[in-house]
């Protein structure tokens, strides 16, 4: 029997060994699964390697988020449909005393005072609508006080594009108050400086005209002296005259000595004297009054005037002052009356001439064309040189102030921007174009109000 069990053994143990023997077909099946499973792992580790390293890219947004929120000096509070607090920031701790644990969870109707707790109870209810935008609130402070906020509110999505909350952003109406009056201080510092750079720019250019006013002035002045002096001699004639006639002299006497004084002569003449000094001195009056006009700082009301003859004074005083007179041809009506403001219609036109004169320096020959003519409603004034003409590059910033194409120390950059300014002011406009023969064209256009044109 022990002889049968074992040769029983032998025979079970020898199938065994054969079975472990695999065929080829078999074999290849292993191999496949050991490679499948090698994919897969490499698939886990790859896998295992991006989770990882999405891990420390949300924790770094996550604390990039925090950092941001936790700098802010506005007080900013989430939170969700319900008005339950979910998240606040540094700003609103520091401002109720209140740390952002102790926070969550509690409605954010308990931060707030008085009236403003019915407020903000609506809410949800306006947020369904639209956002809040910019509403007074009182938000309570670690001392129970009520501190005044503007404040914002607006609708918070999921990454589904679902409503789920509210962002709440507040800024202490104190703070924006002293932000508001030092932009107002800084605004009236610029306005200032602004004026104070415009009248400047027209002292400047009123003291490039010093020369061709004093040759207005000097010669109806001139006039003026010389029929005085006619008139202190004819005054010596006659006071001659009429002692002889007191003294009661013989009408012979008198004959002779009328005929010897010219009485008769100055009698016809004293008119026209006395007429052409009062023109002269009319004319001075003219000029200085639009001196004056040209150089205050203070608001002109509008008037009637003849804008031909506003052209005519402001281009003479320009080219009486230029050592290379430029020749001017005019093609304009005698006269054209408009209402506006005169010093500012010539100061833009002083500055107009001005600057094609500065712009015809090197040029020759020298031919300022000055046009003017109605075009409906609008009067439209050309003035154009003979000078290189406008950069291409320049005709977006021509009229932007301190912008100038001259060597430093010929300009302030400043004429241009000013009469493009008086010229908006004055209810028209101001262009700069290229003439197609050459040289630039600036054209001054105003309304015409009350007009009246021979």
């Amino acid at each position: 029997m022990n002889e049968l069990h074992s040769g029983n053994s032998l025979a079970r143990n020898a199938g065994v060994e054969n079975d472990l023997v695999l065929s080829p077909s078999t074999e290849t099946a292993w191999i496949e699964v050991i490679r499948k499973m090698e994919s897969v792992y490499a698939d886990l580790v790859n896998s295992q390697v991006e989770v990882e390293e999405k891990n420390d890219a949300l924790e770094e947004a996550q604390q990039f988020i925090r950092s941001v929120l936790m700098s802010m000096t506005d007080v900013l509070v989430v939170c969700d449909l319900h008005a339950c607090i979910q998240q606040v920031n540094r700003a609103l701790e520091t401002l109720t005393g209140r740390e952002e644990r102790a926070l969550l969870g509690q409605s954010l109707v308990t931060l707030f005072a008085g009236e403003s707790r019915g407020y903000v109870e609506n809410f949800p209810e306006k947020l369904s609508a639209d956002a809040v935008v910019d509403c007074e609130l009182s938000l309570l402070d670690q001392r129970g006080e009520a501190v005044p906020l503007a404040m914002n509110c607006s609708k918070r999505y999921d990454a589904d594009g679902r409503l789920v909350g509210m962002v709440l952003i507040g800024r202490p109406i104190g703070e924006l108050q002293r932000a508001y009056k030092e932009l107002n201080r800084a605004h009236l510092e610029l306005k200032q400086t602004q004026l104070q750079l415009v009248h400047s720019e027209k002292m400047a250019s009123l003291g490039r005209l010093v020369a061709g006013v004093a040759h207005e002035l000097n010669n109806p002045i001139s006039f003026v002296f010389g029929n005085m002096h006619a008139l202190q001699n004819y005054g010596v004639r006659i006071s001659r005259y009429l002692s002889e006639v007191e003294a009661g002299s013989d009408p012979d006497t008198l004959r002779r000595l009328r005929d010897e004084l010219r009485i008769s002569h100055i009698m016809g003449d004293m008119n026209s004297l006395i007429e052409g000094t009062l023109e002269g001195a009319e004319r001075v009056r003219v000029i200085v009054q639009d001196l004056r006009r040209y150089s205050t700082s203070q608001q002109e009301p509008a008037s009637d005037f003849d804008l031909p003859e506003i052209i005519r004074t402001a281009t003479r005083w320009v080219v009486k002052a230029c050592r290379a007179k430029p020749e001017v041809d005019y093609d304009m009506p005698e006269s054209l009356q408009v209402t506006g403001r005169k010093g500012h219609v010539h100061q833009i036109l002083v500055n107009l001439v001005q600057n094609a004169v500065d712009m015809m320096e090197h040029q020759s020959p020298q031919r300022l064309r000055i046009g003017c003519a109605v075009e409906g409603d609008t009067a439209v004034i050309r003035v154009h040189d003979t000078g290189p003409g406008i950069p291409e590059e320049a005709f977006t910033k021509l009229f932007d102030p301190f912008y100038t194409t001259k060597p430093v120390g010929k300009g302030t950059g400043l004429g241009l921007s000013i009469s493009y300014g008086l010229a908006i002011d004055l209810g028209g406009d101001l262009k700069a174009e290229n003439h197609p023969q050459g040289g630039a064209v600036f054209i001054l256009s105003l309304p015409v109000l009350g007009r009246g044109h021979d």
